[in-house]
């Protein structure tokens, strides 16, 4: 089976030892309050900090002062509105419309697929959105199913091809946190309700690069999908979805495809080729 390259999946992330200087510590404490399983104490962020809880507490309350640390209670504490903002105005240098689009269009054309990309979303909990996707000349009517499937709301991490190839580059604690999750109900026939075979898959995924699903999130549908990164950090993914009569024999070109669409969009979302 075609094994493309693919960048190295995120290592569980424990805090090292902080460098010496206060910015340092300050960005320590800051990446430390991302990480945690929702709202963290001072003791919690010492710990894994290896910093002095005073100098925690100092920062935190600086952190408070300019909405990058939200205080949800008394010595309770978890990432501020600001922090979002710094968020929303680092993805500005995400490939625009027009070039998501494109990119989209080729890969549609090159193996007669429907191309799809989606996001990471973060509001009610990690989920997966589809933001773009093009049917080529596929008959609308005929789609009404699938379109509803990727384009109503988001879904679940734990099912479909482009969720689980998300899943399966997530940070340790926010992989734990979607699995943590009951299985959605589900009545494609491929729908992967085990948890050892969910866990396996995302081995499975992170050795190969991409993943395939079979009448997984909708019956008589497959799907390839393939991860979108940002260095280490997983945007979303870009899916191809075909009949599930089509998607057969010799996979290795639509694989491919896919996964090089997914790579040039990563390229570009880390600002290391031009759209």
């Amino acid at each position: 089976m075609f094994s493309p390259a693919t960048p190295a999946p995120p290592a569980p992330r424990r805090q090292a030892a902080p460098a010496a200087g206060t910015h340092a510590r300050v960005l320590t404490v800051l990446q430390a309050v991302t990480q945690g399983s929702g709202v963290q104490g001072v003791l919690d962020l010492t710990r894994s900090t290896g910093i002095p809880d005073s100098t925690v507490h100092r920062i935190l309350q600086a952190g408070v002062e300019t909405r990058t640390v939200d205080q949800v209670s008394r010595g309770r504490y978890r990432p501020g509105p600001a922090m979002i903002e710094m968020a929303l105005q680092a993805m500005t240098s995400t490939p625009a419309a027009g070039d998501v689009q494109r990119m989209l269009d080729d890969l549609q054309r090159a193996t007669g697929g429907i191309a799809m990309l989606f996001t990471v979303t973060g509001f009610g909990g990690l989920r997966r959105l589809c933001t773009d996707y093009t049917l080529g000349d596929r008959d609308p009517e005929t789609l009404k199913a699938l379109t509803y499937q990727i384009g109503s709301m988001p879904r679940s991490l734990r099912v479909g091809a482009t969720g689980r190839v998300i899943l399966a580059h997530l940070p340790t604690h926010m992989q734990e946190a979607v699995l943590a999750e009951a299985p959605p109900p589900s009545p494609a026939p491929g729908a992967i309700r085990e948890e050892a075979v969910l866990l396996a898959s995302l081995a499975d995924i992170r050795r190969r690069g991409f993943a395939i699903g079979r009448q997984e999130a909708l019956a008589g549908w497959d799907g390839i999908a393939a991860p979108v990164m940002w260095g280490s950090t997983v945007m979303g993914s870009i899916g191809l979805g075909m009949p599930a009569e089509e998607m057969k024999g010799d996979l290795r070109d639509v694989i491919r495809r896919t996964c090089d669409a997914a790579r040039a969009m990563s390229l570009i979302a880390g600002g290391r080729m031009a759209a």
